[in-house]
């Protein structure tokens, strides 16, 4: 028996990965979806920052074992970052359906006929210009309503 059958003898097969004792799962995809992956990493990372801060606000006072709270909140904060930055990690890089669903989401995402800046600069102002003119007309409404309420004794002045 060779080596390469003992090593496949040894490797787990799960749904999501191949799993080889004491070597950590392979990036499912590795060279796909890079920029919409990394983008849910940032935003990932944002939320457990997020969570993070919330946490040791949670924990203020806490003591556990005899220990300072802030040992305490620095031991849980830990506890959660490695949680959940495995798990992302697991969602980002090794789980198949979502790992998939990026992919997806970068190939439709070259398909799009994004606008011209051009286009873009026109749509703009067209939101402005209708934004100002609502503004307007809305606060013209309001001083003739306001005016009507005050002669009918309506509104004090």
């Amino acid at each position: 028996m060779g080596a390469g059958n003992q090593l496949e003898q040894l490797t787990l097969h799960t749904g999501a990965f191949h799993w080889r004792p004491g070597i950590m799962p392979a990036i499912y995809k590795a060279g796909q979806g890079y920029w919409v992956r990394l983008m849910s990493a940032y935003a990932m990372g944002a939320l457990v920052a997020l969570g993070l801060v919330w946490l040791w606000k949670e924990f203020d006072g806490v003591t556990m074992f005899g220990l300072e709270p802030t040992y305490v909140r620095v031991a849980f904060m830990l506890i959660a970052a490695l949680f959940f930055g495995f798990f992302g990690w697991y969602l980002l890089g090794v789980h198949r359906g979502t790992v998939e669903f990026l992919v997806a989401t970068e190939g439709e995402m070259r398909k799009v006929n994004w606008s011209s800046r051009r286009e873009v600069e026109a749509a703009t102002r067209v939101v402005i210009l209708l934004t100002l003119f609502t503004a307007v007309y809305c606060w013209a409404f309001d001083i003739v309503f306001a005016s009507i309420f005050r002669w009918m004794s309506v509104l004090r002045a």
